[in-house]
């Protein structure tokens, strides 16, 4: 019996795998647009952040240290991979899945200004207010001062600088681009359960930073911070649908929490450890949170679905 060879013997030497096409990769991310968002974003800043984690500021595998800038070496250590992430990440996405008119629906909510006046008020002043009664009841009301002028004198103009570093670093990504996608699919409640843990595992290389208060760090403190997020999240989703969608309310919002932690809390507490400003923010958060929550019925200002 004789075996019949094909008429063509494919060569094994040379054949390979087929390399995937630019067209292709487009394709995929504007089937998945926020799986593609989020895995730029994680992929992109994490990336940036390895010369951050490595360095004396980090792990001291490498032998450098970032130049110090305003007292800090987050700004140049942490900022490029902030940026690289999400807000590149949003515009990358949104322009291959959606065009001109996605970016401009993207780019409009940039220019929502125009919000009653209150709502800055609210933002403004009560961020700073309701983590100032949280520390109070912290502290027992002992060892609490009022803050010096110069710590007065300097809040705005570092919230000013925490708006054009994180606030427009992250929230172009967290909220411009992903929320309004989650939203539709799994509810404002849902996308923000969604969303909240995932921005604070976004953090999870700074942790091996001084920023994460390295080498100091533990596990509990991590979890901590991704469940405060989360109920950060829920109260930023709330002011994001009351406010027609506002940007710069979500900017002004995550800008004068990090202000506050950075600049005020030791200030009025100063005998209160880094911990403590961290127990502070997310029992106000969770507590905000939770009330939202309860008197919206999960709908969070959303006049969609409560769930998807």
């Amino acid at each position: 019996m004789t075996t019949q060879l094909p008429d063509r013997i494919p060569d094994l030497t040379t054949e390979s795998a087929p390399v995937p096409r630019a067209g292709d990769l487009r394709a995929l991310i504007s089937r998945r647009p926020v799986i593609s968002f989020f895995v730029l974003a994680f992929g992109l800043s994490w990336l940036a952040w390895i010369p951050y984690v490595l360095s004396r500021s980090g792990l001291g595998i490498w032998d450098f240290d970032f130049p110090t800038v305003l007292g800090t070496t987050q700004l140049l250590g942490m900022l490029p991979g902030a940026y690289l992430g999400p807000i590149v990440s949003a515009f990358l996405v949104t322009a291959i899945s959606s065009g001109r008119a996605g970016l401009a629906e993207w780019l409009g909510r940039f220019r929502r200004w125009r919000v009653d006046w209150r709502a800055y008020l609210a933002v403004i002043a009560g961020v700073p207010l309701s983590l100032t009664v949280i520390g109070l009841l912290l502290s027992g009301g002992r060892d609490v001062q009022l803050p010096a002028v110069s710590v007065l004198l300097v809040y705005l103009p570092m919230l000013a600088l925490q708006m054009v570093t994180t606030g427009l670093a992250e929230e172009p990504g967290w909220r411009d681009f992903a929320l309004p996608k989650l939203q539709p699919r799994f509810g404002s409640l849902g996308g923000s359960l969604i969303l909240g843990p995932l921005w604070g595992c976004w953090h999870l290389p700074l942790f091996l930073t001084s920023w994460g208060n390295w080498p100091n760090v533990r596990i509990v403190d991590v979890i901590e911070f991704v469940g405060t997020a989360m109920a950060i999240c829920i109260v930023m989703t709330w002011v994001f649908n009351r406010t027609n969608q506002s940007l710069p309310l979500q900017m002004i919002l995550h800008s004068s929490i990090n202000t506050y932690a950075s600049v005020v809390w030791s200030g009025v507490f100063p005998t209160m450890d880094h911990a403590a400003i961290t127990h502070g923010i997310g029992i106000t958060a969770g507590i905000a949170a939770l009330i939202l929550v309860v008197v919206t019925r999960g709908r969070l200002g959303w006049s969609g679905p409560a769930f998807g």
